[in-house]
Order: structure tokens, then sequence, then C-alpha cells
């Protein structure tokens, strides 16, 4: 078995630097296949299974036999019938001509590599959020969408919803004066994950491939499924898994600000004594020296309502922007504009109805078959920027310090930060230092 599997990471990987893209037409269906068939990639097929005049879903793929089974149903009733191929490595599907693009749903400790090999295989790539699990294979992810000329969209969805297009315009012009601050919130509450011993890896899971860059540790039920995102080797805590769409946006109101001068992030995790590894409370300060600051705060635990952000069910999530003028409360919701030394409300603005992901998806097949990755709405050296500001908030929290960083090289001037730029990669599963 293990030398059928390096066989055919030999055959795989000479096919991955061979270019499979069709030439579409303005009109043409794009190919797709899901990677990671989760709670998310679930997501992705009955979105793109909606898309039926832009999407074709062809072929699925996930490490555990039984989803693969469950996403192949799921589409198959949404196509009249019809069932996509399934795959448990999703090496073979980038070497599956037919297939023109990739909507990867993985963890997000496969994210870059998964994107690198699909861009070196002639893919576009849909990619959830966090575009990379560390700074260093986020900038890999953008020379590899250049050199090949691939569409990069990261799953950054509120880059492509209405009334957050509204607002953050609204913000540029200047409806509350001068911009000074903005702050994310990501105060969503996370139950207590348990403790939960090492085990015998269940049948139809390749435990190898789902670890895949990360250590090799014994299976844990903490440490799959949904839970993985409280742990470092495959998550980011919260900051990088909810968060991320609210420090985009707090960038994206700042004017798309890129990287800061300095960050400081203090926290912890709090009242649970549980496996997680990922502070449940954190707070987070950016520095960008020029007048102009984001912070950002995670709560787990309960806790209340601030600024005008309503509490929905029970979680306080979305960015508060401050001004010369007033401030403006943006979430899922709608938004909200305060002015005055009253904070008198001016303008209140509801959500329209729809599904953001399906809105963020078209656009990303248009892109496709418009080969202007410029029009892409979260293109991937956007969401890697954003990725990068919860990366280094979490590097000060590992650390217990303020670090100072130059935005200019993506590196700090601390050595031990530097350190925490990429990782240890478990070979084969390599992110490449030449793309």
């Amino acid at each position: 078995m293990e030398s059928t599997r390096r066989k055919f990471f030999v055959m795989s990987s000479a096919a991955l630097s061979i270019g499979t893209s069709r030439i579409l037409g303005a009109n043409q269906r794009v190919n797709m296949a899901v990677i990671g068939l989760g709670g998310r990639g679930t997501a992705h097929m009955s979105e793109y299974g909606k898309l039926t005049d832009d999407a074709n879903i062809v072929a699925v793929v996930d490490v555990n036999q039984a989803a693969q089974e469950r996403g192949a149903a799921l589409v198959s009733r949404n196509n009249g019938g019809k069932s996509p191929k399934t795959y448990r490595d999703m090496r073979e599907v980038f070497a599956d001509k037919s297939v023109d693009a990739v909507s990867m749903a993985t963890p997000n400790h496969w994210h870059s590599l998964g994107c690198i090999w699909a861009c070196q295989a002639g893919k576009d790539v849909y990619v959830e959020k966090p575009a990379s699990h560390n700074i260093w294979e986020g900038q890999q992810m953008i020379a590899a969408a250049r050199k090949y000329k691939r569409m990069v969209q990261v799953g950054s969805q509120s880059r492509s919803i209405v009334h957050k297009q509204k607002a953050m315009q609204m913000l540029k012009d200047g409806t509350i004066g001068q911009l000074y601050a903005a702050k994310g919130l990501c105060y969503k509450r996370r139950p207590s994950i348990g403790k939960k011993p090492e085990s015998a890896t269940p049948a139809g899971i390749d435990w190898d491939f789902f670890l895949g860059p990360a250590p090799m540790r014994r299976f844990t039920e903490n440490r799959f499924k949904y839970n993985w995102h409280w742990f470092w080797d495959t998550g980011n805590g919260d900051l990088g898994n909810q968060g991320v769409h609210e420090m985009d946006v707090a960038r994206w109101g700042m004017g798309n600000v890129g990287l800061p001068k300095s960050v400081v992030s203090t926290g912890g995790k709090f009242i649970y004594d549980d496996d997680q590894e990922t502070p449940n409370t954190q707070h987070v300060s950016f520095d960008y020296g020029n007048g102009k600051q984001i912070e950002f705060e995670v709560r787990g635990l309960i806790t209340g309502d601030e600024g005008g952000l309503v509490r929905r069910n029970p979680n306080t999530i979305g960015d508060l922007f401050y001004g010369a003028d007033g401030w403006m409360a943006v979430d899922g919701a709608g938004f909200t504009i305060f002015k005055g030394e009253k904070g008198e409300k001016v303008h209140e603005e509801k959500a329209e109805r729809g599904t953001d992901t399906g809105l963020h998806m078209k656009n990303f097949l248009d892109c496709v078959r418009s080969r202007d990755y410029k029009k892409l709405n979260a293109e991937v050296e956007i969401g890697v920027t954003s990725a990068a500001l919860c990366h280094l908030a979490n590097i000060s929290y590992r650390l217990g310090r303020r670090l100072d960083f130059d935005p200019i090289t993506w590196r700090f001037k601390d050595a031990d930060a530097n350190k925490y730029l990429t990782r240890e990669y478990r070979k084969p599963y390599v992110v490449p230092a030449v793309v």
C-alpha cells in the first residue's frame, strides 16, 4: 500500500506541472470539483448546485469515504440523478482533465498546498478562508496564482454582499468623516469541546492525508471534524475562523490597508479545562503608524453586544468604524450610521435577502470565463493579506509580547517571531519554496 502511494505521488506530482484547463466560452458551464465535504463543503455543493447556468459539479473529494458518499448523493439529487466522480486524494482530481476549477473547503492547514497544486495543474481555485495557515505559505499562493495565471478567489464572501459593498463605499466617500480606527468583533459563543482520548482511526478515514502538512498525531475525535479549528497544527482559532471575515471587512473599510508596523495580542483560554489549544478570549491591536488603527476582539464565552451591533442568537459579530464625525456599525443584517456628539442614528439599511456565498461563487465563475483576476471580489492577494493579520495577532499572542513588523518584507524584527512565519512541513506534503 505504501509503495503504491509513493508511486502515485510521483506520478501525480509530474501531472501537476502540466496545465489542463479548457478555454471556456462566455456562457459555458465551469466543470467543478469540490474538495472537503464537511459542513462548509456541503454548503459549496449546495450553492454550486443552484448556479446551474454557470457550474457543473463533476467530482467530489474527501479523505472520509462516508463523506464522499454523502457528497455524491447530494450532487446527484441536485443534478437530475447524475453522479459525480469521487476521489480520496485531491491530487487525483488535479490530474483529471475534465475538471476546470476546484472549490476547496478543507481544514485551514491544507488551503495553501492544495491551492498551489491546483494552480500548477492548470485549475482555477475557490478556496475557503483563511487563505493560508501561516504567512509564508500565503505568499506562495500569490506567487502560484500569478505564475500559472489562475483565478484564485478566497471565500471572504463579505466582499460580494451588496449592503457591505455600499457601506464600504460610503466610508470611502466620507460619510462619517476622516477614519481613524476600525474594530472587528467575533463574539461567537463556543461551548467547551471537552476531552477526548486517543483512539484507533475509524474505518474509511485516511488520517495520514487528513493531517497532510501537519505533524503526525494519534487520532482523536477532537482533532477531527469541526474541532480541528482549535488546534495550532490544523487551525488558527476563532480569529482565523469566523474572525477573519470581520478582519477582512475592517481592513477593507479602512481603505484596504495592508499590513501594520506593529501588533500586540493578549488573551487566553478562560473558564474551560478541555483539549482546545487556541484562545477563546483574545484582544488585538494593529498600529499602522499613519493615524490609523485596527482592533479586534474574540470572545467565545457569554458576552453582550457593542456599539450598535446587535446580539443575535447569542452572538455579536461585525465591525465598527470610527471617524471624525461619527461611527458606523456593519454586520450580516445590515449597517447603521451614528453621527455627532450625541450619537444620533442618521441612516440604517437592511441586508438584501439572498445567499452571500452564491454571489461570491458567481463572481468567481464569471472570472473563470473572462480570465480577468482583477474582477475577483476577494482575489488571492486580498485574502492572503487579511489572513496575515490574523496570523500576526496569533504570533504575538503565542509569544506574549508586542512585535514590530516590516510590511514591505513581511518579516518581524524579532528572530523568535520569524520562526512562526512558516512551519516544518511533513513530507511529502510540503509547500514548495519555488512554485
